[in-house]
């Protein structure tokens, strides 16, 4: 039997885990019919279906399966390997992809990065805002940003942020017809703009905790979103109360535009934590990032 091809191999792996033709030729950068092209010859000298086809999804077949858990891990440490001997160039290089929610992303590893990249010309990042419990090992990223609790105890997890709050807000113009809410359970009466993420499957609960007691509020309101922008922008509106991280809020909290409430229901939680696996091999690059992430109270 001919001995498949490393390219081959790696091309099965990309479209067995991104379980889409698309999206895996997204990722390796080929046409879609030269992927599948590539599958169909790996196959042919198999003699075996790797990957069940249909219209709407593709999936391994059994002996895919098996391939994709026995080669899979082997191919990556190759990869980290050979991504390691960057230690030998005078200077560090390499490209490094973080998956992170937007508010990570935005408060946290964007000021680090525009001070660091500058001085490091031959490091590139990219940074993939996701607000799904991604797996960066099987998505092939080299690290991710979660809060400390939400952090595998099998992964390395490297604290890049300080200790959070989140602030129930509303403009003072909302609350000119409408009664403050005292309790988290007051906010039934409210006009609330709901954040929905993939993770939860439906809205977001709002988390509150007083004296050792925690609450999960279920809202309701005419707005849901999914990014950060647009529920300050409805909120600053007078359109209903959000449930935002407080550094958000700050600055129109101070000038007016934004009244606070619930303040004592909201304590403060671990903050952000860049998480990445136990047996990664750190290059110099990623090193570089990790400390330039590395929160110093």
């Amino acid at each position: 039997m001919p001995r498949p091809a490393v390219n081959d191999l790696i091309a099965f792996l990309a479209v067995a885990r991104a379980q889409s033709f698309t999206k895996a030729a997204g990722k390796l950068g080929v046409s879609q019919s030269a992927l599948s092209h590539t599958i169909r010859g790996l196959e042919e000298r198999l003699g075996l279906r790797l990957l069940t086809r249909t219209t709407r999804s593709v999936a391994p077949t059994e002996a895919g399966e098996r391939l994709l858990v026995s080669i899979g891990p082997r191919l990556d440490e190759i990869e980290s390997e050979l991504a390691a001997l960057s230690a030998f160039r005078e200077k560090p290089a390499g490209t490094i992809r973080i998956n992170a929610g937007e508010h990570a992303a935005d408060a946290v590893l964007w000021p680090a990065f525009e001070k660091l990249l500058p001085d490091y010309p031959d490091i590139n990042v990219e940074i993939i805002v996701d607000y799904g419990l991604t797996d960066i090992v099987a998505e092939r990223y080299d690290a991710g940003v979660r809060l400390g609790e939400q952090v595998a105890k099998d992964m390395i997890a490297v604290r890049i942020g300080p200790d959070m709050r989140m602030a129930v807000v509303g403009a003072p113009a909302y609350f000119d017809t409408r009664l403050k809410p005292l309790t988290p359970q007051d906010l039934t009466d409210h006009n609330c703009i709901n954040l929905r993420l993939p993770t939860y499957g439906s809205v977001y609960a709002w988390e509150f905790e007083k004296d050792g007691r925690e609450l999960r509020v279920r809202v309701e309101g005419q707005l849901v979103f999914n990014t950060i922008a647009l529920r300050l922008n409805a909120v600053l509106a007078g359109l209903g109360l959000a449930y935002m991280p407080e550094n958000l809020v700050e600055a129109h909290l101070a000038d007016g535009r934004l009244v606070r409430v619930l303040e004592d229901w909201c304590l403060p939680f671990s903050g952000y934590h860049l998480y990445y696996p136990s047996r990664r091999h750190t290059s110099p690059a990623f090193a570089l990032v990790v400390d330039a992430l590395r929160y110093r109270a």
